[in-house]
């Protein structure tokens, strides 16, 4: 069985279906999310902004005129929406600390102990340094690819850019990323040699 069009959610959505919008919501909450942390670096404005996207998304519907392309539709409007809430909310923002990366502990990770946490932490900041590196077209891609895990077509139909550009995207992204951590492994190794023969 097919899964339903976008189009066909919109559609029925127009017509007065609530529960056609929550198929919308739950197809796209996390490229949504992770576009919003995207831009907002924290998770209690990512909450905010999510929230705001798909309402805005909810009330602006009737305007959207090609309705196969909701993806792409609601992408810009959750740029517009982080935009808008960054503006109104920077001089709170600048007393706020971004929080790390929230990661849930595994079994993997309470046998390694403190010490292989500490190394996981330290190759996911290494990670993220590589991915703030990338342009800015490259990023977002990045981020929907291997933090949300979704598939090409997914990424393709948010992004409203074609599967093969996603793919050329990732492929030279993937490549300026090992460039970048394998330049970061050699000037922290060079870091580690000169402390060690001070």
């Amino acid at each position: 069985m097919h899964p339903i069009r976008d189009a066909e959610l919109v559609f029925r959505c127009l017509e007065g279906d609530t529960d056609a919008f929550s198929g919308l919501v739950q197809r796209y909450q996390g490229a949504v999310y992770a576009t919003a942390y995207y831009y907002a670096g924290r998770y209690g404005a990512t909450e905010d902004i999510t929230q705001e996207a798909f309402w805005t998304a909810y009330r602006s519907l009737p305007h959207l005129k090609d309705p196969d392309k909701f993806g792409a539709w609601l992408k810009e409007v959750t740029t517009r929406t982080a935009a808008n809430w960054l503006r109104r909310n920077a001089p709170r923002l600048r007393l706020e600390t971004p929080l790390p990366h929230r990661r849930t502990v595994s079994i993997e990770d309470a046998r390694q102990g403190p010490k292989g946490n500490a190394e996981r932490a330290e190759r996911y900041e290494r990670v993220q340094a590589a991915i703030d590196a990338l342009p800015e077209r490259y990023r977002l891609p990045v981020v929907l690819r291997y933090l949300q895990e979704m598939s090409y077509d997914e990424i393709s139909r948010f992004t409203g850019e074609s599967r093969d550009e996603i793919r050329g995207i990732l492929h030279r992204a993937g490549r300026q990323m090992r460039d970048s951590l394998a330049e970061l492994e050699m000037t922290e190794d060079d870091a580690q040699w000169r402390r060690a023969h001070k």
